[in-house]
């Protein structure tokens, strides 16, 4: 993964505040397949993606720091973040990464990745429970002990999930008042459809709950491809600006997959418009409180 060259940090006034986008990806295929990239959809992203690529694109959307999220389950990818993050931290602030919560020393393999270079910058750990058949994963004894090893750790747990398993999320987070449960992409509603429910009550029933969080990430790629607008994305944010409000709600790009339907500054302005009816120190909360407290950025 090659390093970026230095790219002014934007001037932080109060036009132009701090933000963290709380949810982005690098990849290199030459180091390793990302095979979930399949099919004609997902082609356009089928090749490298860089924090070279990235920094420009958040410095002019006044995004001066970012969270890297995993995105395949292999051990050897979040060392190689960490890496990335302390070899030049200009824009990375912090990684959710990824380790096998199944595995008996779950709590020793933890441990390692906390000693190594770059290890202030893991924040997370993130496993793609959207590719388990199981709806609940989650609970499944080996899985819970795995969770109760990532609060122990100190660590914020990623939630990557469909509708489906979201009632699995809300016993999990229950069962673990301790860790703090962060819901990428909205648990991904079914925006194209146009339907809310059932995901609506489960959205909220995982809200009702004081130690989760919830990512303002990954509507477009949820959006019907063809005739999508900001206002078919509008009643879900509401949701869960509703059920989570703006001291529980991040931004995210969810950068590169986001660029299969807008590019990062068009989601930054979604972002922006979806949460228009905020006051200041809301929208503050959003684009960059929520994230720095929850990470510890």
């Amino acid at each position: 993964m090659s390093e970026p060259e230095r790219v002014a940090e934007p001037e932080r006034t109060a036009e132009t505040p701090w933000m963290v986008d709380a949810h982005h990806h690098v990849w290199d295929l030459s180091v390793r397949d990302q095979d979930w990239i399949t099919g004609d959809a997902l082609a356009p992203i089928r090749r490298d993606f860089s924090l070279a690529d990235l920094l420009p694109e958040a410095r002019a959307a006044k995004v001066a720091a970012t969270v890297v999220v995993q995105t395949v389950t292999v051990a050897e990818e979040t060392p190689e973040l960490l890496a990335l993050a302390a070899a030049d931290p200009e824009l990375v602030a912090g990684v959710v990464g990824w380790t096998d919560l199944t595995r008996p020393d779950v709590a020793d393999a933890l441990a390692e990745l906390c000693e190594l270079p770059g290890r202030r910058y893991l924040v997370g750990i993130r496993h793609q429970v959207q590719g388990e058949r199981d709806p609940r994963w989650l609970l499944r004894p080996d899985v819970r002990r795995g969770l109760k090893a990532v609060a122990d750790t100190g660590l914020a747990y990623d939630l990557v999930v469909l509708p489906h398993q979201l009632p699995a999320c809300v016993e999990a987070a229950r069962e673990h008042p301790e860790l703090t449960f962060v819901l990428d992409h909205l648990g991904k509603p079914p925006i194209a459809s146009g339907d809310l429910e059932p995901w609506d009550a489960a959205v909220r029933a995982l809200a009702a709950l004081p130690n989760t969080v919830c990512k303002l990430s990954g509507l477009v790629t949820e959006a019907d491809p063809k005739s999508w607008t900001v206002e078919d994305l509008r009643p879900y944010a509401d949701t869960v600006l509703e059920a989570f409000g703006p001291d529980r709600l991040m931004f995210g790009s969810d950068w590169p997959v986001c660029t299969l339907e807008a590019s990062y500054g068009e989601v930054v302005d979604i972002a922006r418009e979806l949460t228009d009816a905020l006051s200041d120190a809301e929208r503050a909360a959003v684009f960059a409180g929520t994230a720095t407290r929850v990470y510890r950025l």
